[in-house]
């Protein structure tokens, strides 16, 4: 049986871990399009990210929907793309609804990813409170991230002059190449 703390260190760690690199890129790909001083409505947007990945591992950890993992291997670099790509051509904060709406069908599909792994390391007899606390690890983890994204686009714009169109160009970039790559990897046609 694991303790309250113990998996939400899981959840924590699961943002964190390199290897799954995704979530990292995702919430690069997310947080490229914002400035530091909009930390804020990003917060929101990211959370409306951990509700969705929270309710899949919910619905999955309750073992209601299994999906087959080869596709949402192949979707979540596509959530990473059109992400990225959005970036490029979005202005403004026009359609911020639509953009919540977007980012938590995304952690819908993100939340399929680690469902499996979760239903084999979850406890049956206390899956709720495993759930909660490996949704509260989520939540806490990707701020980090998103601090050092926001922290690094400040630097960029604020101490090398880069504009943040540039900037929001180069992150977006960097999640657009790597996606293509992860989706190349994970091809299911």
């Amino acid at each position: 049986m694991h303790s309250f703390g113990d998996t939400f260190l899981e959840g924590f760690a699961h943002i964190l871990d390199i290897q799954g690199v995704d979530h990292i890129l995702f919430l690069v790909a997310l947080t490229a399009f914002y400035e530091a001083k909009n930390w804020k409505r990003l917060l929101v947007l990211v959370t409306a990210f951990t509700i969705g990945h929270a309710i899949t591992l919910v619905i999955a950890g309750l073992d209601l929907v299994r999906f087959r993992s080869d596709w949402i291997e192949f979707l979540i670099p596509v959530t990473i793309l059109i992400t990225a790509i959005s970036n490029l051509f979005r202005k403004g904060d026009k359609g911020a609804v639509w953009s919540y709406v977007v980012t938590l069908s995304f952690g819908l599909i993100h939340g399929l990813g680690f469902s499996n792994f979760f239903r084999m390391v979850g406890d049956e007899t206390n899956i709720v409170m495993d759930l909660v606390a490996f949704n509260l690890g989520v939540e806490v983890g990707q701020i980090p991230v998103v601090i050092i994204v926001l922290l690094a686009s400040l630097v960029a714009t604020q101490f090398f002059r880069v504009s943040h169109r540039e900037w929001k160009r180069f992150l977006s970039g960097i999640a657009v190449g790597a996606s293509l790559l992860m989706i190349q990897e994970n091809w299911i046609f």
